[in-house]
């Protein structure tokens, strides 16, 4: 699934060209390099999202099409947060 579609079913942004500017602006990163929208999200990666002055961590739990938002979260697993 491509890393924009990603974030916004997991509901980590809440629209997919808001995902897709954070990628063209180097906002995110996967596995500790640059990603862009398109990058292939697989089960296992730890995906950096940086916005302003924070800044959040997430490994990648499953991959699913759709989900409700109550099964969002169980997407993803939070490594860590913080604001700088």
């Amino acid at each position: 699934m491509r890393l924009d579609k990603y974030l916004k079913v997991s509901r980590l942004i809440k629209r997919r060209t808001v995902a897709n500017d954070a990628c063209d602006n180097a906002r995110i990163s996967v596995n500790g390099r640059t990603a862009k929208a398109s990058y292939d999200v697989k089960t296992g990666d730890e995906i950096q999202i940086s916005f302003g002055s924070k800044t959040v961590s997430v490994r990648v739990l499953e991959i699913k099409e759709t989900t409700k938002k109550t099964e969002s979260v169980g997407m993803y697993e939070v490594i860590s947060e913080s604001e700088a």
